[in-house]
């Protein structure tokens, strides 16, 4: 399976901007989709960005418009980057990885988590 390591997480202030990253395993990354999902304590593990091999990505409309995820093949990393971040955006945030590219997640990373302070 895919090893995934999330990393980038912390506190800011409602306004500010973080970059998570989360570097993968294997030699096949160019052909894996990748997801952003996030879990705020008592709410459900929800899906934030998702980016497919082709570079497509595909974002809940929660934070459309402010969040970015994009990828760099050549380091086997996948970015999220969070602006305008608001205190409703505080949450642990997890990669996950699809080697199949259909959006079935089999592996997860261990998280990191954000905070976002009013």
């Amino acid at each position: 399976q895919v090893q995934l390591v999330e990393s980038g997480g912390g506190m800011v202030q409602a306004g500010g901007s973080l970059r998570l990253s989360c570097a993968a395993s294997g030699s096949g990354f160019s052909r894996y989709a990748m997801g952003w999902y996030r879990q705020a304590p008592g709410k459900q593990r929800d899906m934030v960005g998702v980016i497919i091999s082709s570079g497509t990505t595909r974002y809940a409309d929660s934070v459309k418009g402010r969040f970015t995820i994009s990828r760099d093949n050549a380091k086997n990393t996948v970015y999220l980057q969070m602006n305008s971040l608001k205190p409703e955006d505080t949450a642990v945030y997890y990669c996950a990885a699809d080697p199949t590219n259909h959006l079935s997640w089999s592996s997860w990373g261990q998280g990191t988590q954000v905070t976002v302070s009013s």
